[in-house]
């Protein structure tokens, strides 16, 4: 089966629908599927809900889509530098539902692995497990979080393989490799694709047969908070 396709907006040909869910890797502004958020702001998707991690910032990244105000509802982690989210999110435009990092990535670990739900200590007597069934195991109690399944995944690798096996660079590896095994269809984008058998088996993140098509480019790769050492006079 073909995966590598020649454009973003090839690959996601028949894959775009109003009111889908996507679920998108990155991490800040590191590792983002930059090209491919970028065709689906171009397609005017619009009424979207979109797990992730953060919102991109403004002007770039998943803050583009919040911008043209195709996002109806966002499912993150931290949402602290885009100031576009925070005016929609005050003026009651947005609707948000917050999870703790490592919740949200196990939900979507859990959604490709077929896990429907799992128990989890964190959030317990915070907001975040309002209104969700609790058990106590050991004398402890757990909050139940439901497996997210995405009606796509969208990411970022470093390297991949035709067969779609994919190999992350350092911190792009935090909610890639889940959000790429969540989705009912993914496409990833890389910075370069190897012959098949050139990647070393044990280095791949993520097996080729959660990913369904690639793309390669070239990414801008922005700094989120540049953060420099004055010189010594």
């Amino acid at each position: 089966m073909k995966k590598i396709y020649e454009t973003a907006a090839k690959a996601l040909d028949g894959l775009l629908f109003d009111g889908m869910l996507i679920a998108a890797g990155g991490f800040g502004l590191c590792g983002i599927p930059e090209l491919l958020i970028a065709e689906i702001k171009a397609r005017g998707t619009k009424n979207l809900t979109i797990a992730s991690n953060n919102a991109g910032v403004d002007g770039f990244g998943l803050g583009q889509l919040l911008e043209n105000r195709q996002v109806k509802k966002m499912i993150s982690s931290y949402v602290g530098e885009n100031a576009e989210f925070m005016r929609q999110f005050l003026a009651k435009e947005l609707e948000v539902e917050f999870n703790p990092q490592g919740t949200l990535a196990e939900r979507m670990r859990a959604g490709g692995a077929g896990i429907p739900g799992f128990y989890t200590k964190t959030g317990v007597g915070t907001v975040i497990a309002e209104g969700k069934e609790h058990k106590d195991f050991d004398g402890q109690t757990f909050v139940l979080e439901r497996g997210l399944v995405a009606d796509l995944a969208i990411v970022k690798a470093w390297k991949a393989d035709p067969s779609g096996n994919l190999v992350f660079r350092k911190t792009a590896r935090n909610f890639n490799p889940p959000a790429a095994t969540c989705g009912k269809a993914c496409v990833a984008e890389v910075e370069e694709i190897v012959p098949l058998g050139a990647l070393d088996p044990d280095m791949i993140h993520t097996p080729g047969i959660y990913v369904h098509r690639l793309i390669q480019g070239t990414h801008e790769k922005r700094i989120e908070q540049r953060t420099t050492r004055k010189k010594a006079a």
